[in-house]
């Protein structure tokens, strides 16, 4: 061994290190600092903040550090949650990692599969050929075309699996593009216009989520009011297709194409197209296995027998069928990005433990204080911008649940109408433009390697400012015109 050899110098990522130093450094100020006042609601009832529910909030913030600068692998920081629960006497570790395996992880992990199922068969390509016909050679246009078949599916199936569906369609239109796995401006553009646009196009309609069924529950449990399924569309459609737009328009400005057009697309599609032949048994099968999974769960809006059954069940049905038909094997199996699966396992469980801990109540009642004396349309947007900053750290669905009662309690005295409340939370509840763990999308799209969390999070900044000005213009002209009211004076 050459003195070479045994003094080869050990660099560090110093960057890195600060970053794992300042999680830890806000985990153990908070974790070690005093107790924190009460929280005051509208009615003077006081709410304190357990030991537990400190920790909580202390453990938000680490992972959301490691999350935000990669510090380690994002499935990694995922696995660190349950650790730092079960250690610190957060919660259990039996209902720490318990999450791990929610059921909206698992559909999240049906989506993937179906994805999968898409490429084995060779969907990918004749959907991937048949859009690029449609759109052409411009790379706006294909941007444009694959914001808004994201956005479209969105109103038709839950936006996880209109993210699972169009992932590797957009992989092989970029295989198309000639720069190889190599991140571009144009990789960037096209997956993460795909994450953003799914979430715009869910807000639309009942079936892009389960937030909005479970708002309008909860709307009704505190109102007595009804929320339809074309009443949600006709508020929420025009919110939904102007992000989608302004999302297009933020990537050509911020993400503009390397190349206008990509050269001899058109006869290389027309090529590769009539070479696929005719459609195969398998893709037959699995467009049929995916129709019924979409039908059933369409019809839990409108059929009651069917409301008890989970969607996550649903969705992996067709996982079960496409492997006792033979359609997928073992190796698609282990070919899933189990990073992604970890991720959102992680978010599941911090989301649980800051609601049950009081953690997440604390917060939004905290929050909401500070505008029950401030003019409606102000009290309003703190809501949602207080229910999209949630909503890129825990379940949409949860962020809803902790802010929605307490607002529509507050609404009351300042004499806001609650179907404004409701539907301003609902729009940014559908749209975290800023974390990776805030929607399923946001997590597929990353596994196409062309972005980092950091840029995920730095372009996000731009659609969320966005969401919000849709919003207060929404508010004041656009819902008002469309029948809602707005106050109750």
């Amino acid at each position: 061994m050459t003195d070479k050899d045994t003094t080869d110098k050990i660099t560090f990522d110093w960057k890195r290190i600060f970053f794992i130093l300042l999680g830890l450094g806000f985990f153990f100020f908070i974790y070690f600092s005093p107790p924190w006042k009460d929280a005051i609601d509208p009615l003077g009832k006081a709410f304190s903040l357990s030991k537990e529910g400190k920790a909580s909030i202390a453990l938000f913030l680490l992972a959301g550090t490691w999350w935000v600068f990669e510090v380690i692998p994002i499935g990694l920081t995922s696995i660190a949650i349950g650790v730092f629960q079960a250690l610190f006497a957060i919660r259990t570790a039996k209902d720490a990692f318990r999450d791990f395996m929610d059921p909206s992880v698992m559909f999240i992990f049906g989506s993937m599969v179906v994805g999968l199922a898409f490429t084995k068969t060779g969907l990918t390509r004749r959907l991937a050929y048949k859009m690029l016909e449609i759109v052409g050679e411009r790379t706006d246009l294909i941007l444009l075309g694959s914001c808004l078949i994201t956005g479209g599916l969105s109103l038709f199936m839950a936006h996880t699996a209109a993210a699972a569906t169009v992932f590797p369609i957009l992989m092989l239109i970029y295989t198309l593009y000639g720069e190889e796995d190599k991140p571009t401006r144009f990789g960037k553009g096209l997956f993460i216009g795909m994450a953003y646009s799914a979430g715009a196009g869910s807000v639309i309609s009942m079936l892009g989520s389960a937030r909005a069924p479970a708002a309008a529950g909860m709307f009704k449990e505190f109102t007595g009011g009804e929320i339809g399924f074309f009443e949600l569309a006709k508020y929420m459609f025009p919110v939904g297709m102007i992000m989608v737009l302004f999302v297009w328009v933020v990537l050509m400005i911020f993400l503009k194409p390397e190349k206008k057009t990509i050269a001899g697309l058109k006869e290389q599609v027309q090529r590769l197209s009539s070479e696929l032949g005719p459609m195969s048994r398998e893709e037959k099968f699995v467009i049929l296995c995916v129709i019924g999974v979409v039908i059933t769960m369409s019809l839990q809006s409108f059929v009651p027998a069917l409301k008890v059954l989970d969607r996550s069940a649903i969705m992996l049905v067709s996982t079960l069928l496409f492997f006792i038909f033979g359609v997928l094997t073992i190796d698609e199996l282990e070919g899933i990005p189990w990073n992604i699966i970890l991720l959102f396992s992680g978010a599941m469980s911090i989301g649980f433990c800051l609601w049950q801990t009081g953690a997440a109540q604390w917060m939004a009642i905290k929050w909401l204080a500070l505008f029950k004396e401030a003019h409606w349309a102000v009290f309003v947007l703190s809501i949602a911008f207080f229910v999209l900053v949630m909503t890129n750290f825990i379940m949409n669905v949860a962020a809803i649940a902790i802010s929605l009662p307490v607002a529509l309690v507050t609404a009351r005295y300042l004499h806001v109408a609650p179907e404004v409340v409701l539907y301003a939370s609902l729009a940014t509840a559908g749209m975290p433009f800023l974390l990776l763990i805030g929607a399923a999308p946001n997590a597929i799209a990353y596994a196409s390697g062309q972005f980092t969390v950091g840029e995920f999070f730095k372009y996000g900044t731009i659609p969320s400012v966005l969401l919000m000005i849709v919003l207060a213009i929404a508010m004041f002209t656009i819902w008002p015109l469309l029948g809602m009211p707005i106050t109750t004076r």
